[in-house]
């Protein structure tokens, strides 16, 4: 073989290894977390506090973009369509396993069409009564309720939301009848339990607590399988009677379902650093959020129980989207 031919060739192998190294080098540039909420609320805090954290772990900057809309749907839509190139990620909570019992025409397959990161998140939600109600805990609550069918009632942030369908299903599991009260939003739904027009609704810690602390509502039971240490004398509703039944706010990460393996694990590997940051840990347990970090494998699990769970409780309770 020639001098000039070996140059050739060499220089064609080097091009090869280096078109190799720079399509590995992920990220090179800023990547964009989804989000299928407004600005300002938990959802929104959250990733807004892990993606900096992010940013830091991977020298990237990550971009929060907030896409409101269909209950999560139309951000998911976003994903989905986007590049599968690890740059553009869901950072979604359990709507998008509920939409698909509401929604038979999301534009997407949710079980094929996005690949679970982690689970990075999660709040349990609280069950709260109004300080005037004739129960002080959860079983209580309960045997009221039995004796009073459809004299309660609950007030949530909309039909379909997750505070409405984690309460259908423990109404489901317990044989009660419960009166759905909807509203637009979990502070309206709120300040009528605190005024007494509704009985009970399913909130959040970092919401209630000042609410409990000044006495104008009770908390019954948390929907978490451990207590909170922000409320360690509230049972769970797994104590309370009912194993292993859970109403949480999660929040993990997906990518579109093509995106490499190698980038997949990339952006997982930067997830579990980011979530042992201890001042984001802080900041999360200050308002109850628990940080979480999941296998890919564990993400979608939860998500296959949810879709068929989710499916089963709104054919039951025959609920229907806003």
């Amino acid at each position: 073989m020639n001098v000039k031919r070996f140059a050739h060739l060499a220089a064609a192998a080097l091009l090869v290894l280096m078109s190799a190294a720079a399509q590995a080098a992920f990220p090179d540039r800023p990547v964009r977390l989804i989000v299928p909420f407004p600005a300002g609320g938990t959802v929104d805090a959250v990733a807004r506090t892990l993606g900096a954290q992010l940013a830091t772990v991977l020298n990237t900057p990550v971009l929060i973009e907030n896409v409101p809309g269909a209950g999560g749907s139309v951000a998911a839509q976003r994903v989905v369509k986007s590049a599968a190139d690890g740059y553009t990620l869901l950072f979604t909570t359990p709507n998008f396993t509920i939409n698909p019992a509401l929604n038979d025409k999301l534009g997407f397959d949710t079980a094929r069409d996005l690949a679970p990161v982690s689970l990075v998140a999660q709040i349990p939600e609280l069950l709260i009564a109004h300080a005037g109600q004739p129960y002080s805990d959860f079983a209580g609550f309960v045997k009221h309720a039995a004796a009073n069918p459809g004299k309660l009632n609950y007030a949530s942030a909309g039909n379909g939301t997750l505070p409405h369908i984690t309460m259908e299903l423990l109404l489901q599991k317990l044989n009660l009848q419960v009166v759905h009260i909807p509203y637009k939003g979990a502070a309206p739904a709120l300040n009528d339990v605190l005024s007494g027009t509704v009985a009970l609704k399913y909130d959040t810690i970092a919401t209630a607590a000042a609410h409990v602390r000044a006495g104008r509502i009770k908390p019954l039971a948390l929907a978490s399988l451990k207590r909170s240490p922000l409320m360690p004398d509230v049972p769970t509703v797994a104590e309370a009677g009912l194993p292993g039944y859970q109403g949480i706010l999660w929040m993990g990460v997906l990518a579109p379902v093509a995106t490499p393996r190698d980038v997949i694990d990339a952006i997982h590997k930067g997830l579990l650093q980011a979530l042992r940051d201890p001042a984001l840990i802080k900041r999360w347990e200050t308002d109850g959020v628990e940080a979480v970090g999941s296998a890919p494998a564990d993400f979608a699990r939860l998500i296959d129980t949810e879709l068929r769970q989710w499916s089963e409780v709104v054919k039951r309770a025959n609920i229907k989207a806003d």
